[in-house]
């Protein structure tokens, strides 16, 4: 590809599709991701799971077929035609979502959870990196950001829809309906453009296809494994949340389950609305002042939340936990723009896909993958959920020291290059 010299801040023709219709299938993957925390009790009973251990096991599941695959999706990404793998993708998560609503024995939706890790994986590591391809510069940040307001939106559909399908039709049926739109879905990937890799980099050379030497290399780039250890613990904290957060308030302060849901459900929306378009707009604000910007934004952001998030968890006011959660939320989300900015940013045009990739694969493998089930072993253990969850704000601790660190980085890599 010869050089090319382009705005700083440009989008190739056609980045407005492509960004529109990438945000309506990411809403999807993510109401499908988690419309099933919104009917773990019905489920429970009506398959006769015994423990919280077994049912944590069912979000395992999925990150098993999500992060293993990921990185295999990554790799492809960066070789062939990134608009037939998602569609592939979608349709595969369509698929798994609407057969676990005819599951009739726990081992059987264990596979189809495995299922929908699987097609939602080739979504997950391409996406943005076609986005990455489509815009340069601070558009780049704020074209993320408006892919990463899916994900709160998404999940808050998820649970709303799920607990209001549960309630009215049964808990088959919620899966049926969410799961179903994702067929059509898949078709409109052929609607769109698709870019070349590093299409919006400013002189930026893209020749090379990606081998594992060049991935192996991920590995010596400091920015790249400090953003995504910080980015391990976030998910491990928001993945259980996510899937227990339901169950707790149910269980703790004597919700009920559709009520649960449909507090969550707005909650998550709203504060993940308002999170994610705050911390897009002050990391790009931020960046301009400073290069460690980005980094500044998702450690300030975490480290706030996690006084509001004990609280949350502790207090036997439900009043005042549901308070604490809704403000937890606003600043947790604040980091979802910049953490993928970063991770897209600190590595060549032409391995963004696989960056991304090994990112979703570490990120689950040391995250989420486990910690639904961990947090069920302890309820199990001590019989309490409340306990449970307070291994969850230590986890943001931890996320925000790393990517203070991260910081830390690109300051001095900045003065030195200045």
């Amino acid at each position: 590809m010869k050089e090319e010299t382009l705005e700083k801040d440009y989008a190739i023709p056609g980045a407005r599709k492509i960004l529109i219709v990438l945000t309506i299938i990411n809403l999807f993957n993510y109401i499908d991701r988690y419309v099933l925390s919104a009917v773990l009790e019905p489920i429970k009973k009506d398959l006769g799971i015994t423990n919280d251990a077994d049912m944590g096991r069912l979000a395992t599941a999925f990150m098993l077929g999500y992060f293993i695959t990921s990185p295999i999706f990554g790799y492809l990404g960066d070789r062939i035609s990134r608009k037939k793998l998602m569609a592939i993708g979608v349709i595969g998560w369509s698929l798994g979502t609407c057969l676990t609503g005819v599951a009739q024995i726990y081992a059987f939706m264990i596979f189809c959870r495995v299922m929908v890790g699987l097609g939602e994986a080739s979504f997950g590591a391409i996406g943005p990196a076609v986005i990455s391809d489509a815009f340069s510069g601070k558009k780049r940040n704020q074209a993320i950001t408006i892919f990463s307001i899916a994900v709160p939106i998404g999940a808050a559909l998820g649970f709303g829809l799920g607990g209001l399908i549960g309630a009215s039709l049964g808990w088959r049926a919620a899966f049926f309906i969410t799961g179903l739109p994702g067929f059509l879905l898949a078709f409109l990937l052929f609607a769109i453009p698709e870019p070349s890799r590093g299409q919006s980099d400013r002189g930026e050379k893209v020749l090379d296809k990606v081998n594992l030497k060049k991935i192996a290399s991920l590995f010596r780039n400091k920015e790249y494994v400090l953003a995504t250890i910080g980015y391990v613990f976030y998910t491990f904290a928001m993945g259980a949340f996510s899937f227990w957060g339901p169950a707790f308030l149910a269980r703790e302060h004597g919700m009920k389950v559709n009520d649960a849901t449909m507090f969550l459900g707005p909650t998550l929306v709203i504060g993940g609305l308002l999170g994610t378009l705050i911390g897009g707009y002050l990391a790009n604000k931020w960046k301009k002042k400073n290069p460690a910007g980005y980094a500044i934004l998702l450690s300030l952001s975490v480290f706030i939340a996690v006084p509001f998030s004990f609280i949350s968890f502790l207090t036997t006011d439900t009043t005042l936990s549901m308070v604490c959660i809704g403000i937890s939320l606003i600043f947790l989300f604040q980091a979802t723009g910049p953490i993928n900015t970063v991770l897209v940013e600190c590595v060549p045009a032409n391995m963004r896909a696989s960056a991304m990739a090994i990112c979703i694969f570490l990120i689950h493998a040391f995250g989420d993958i486990w910690s639904p089930e961990l947090v069920g072993h302890v309820s199990d253990n001590f019989k309490s959920l409340r306990i449970g969850m307070l291994i969850l704000p230590g986890a943001f601790i931890f996320a925000g020291l790393f990517w203070m660190w991260l910081g830390r980085v690109q300051a001095s890599k900045s003065s030195i290059l200045h």
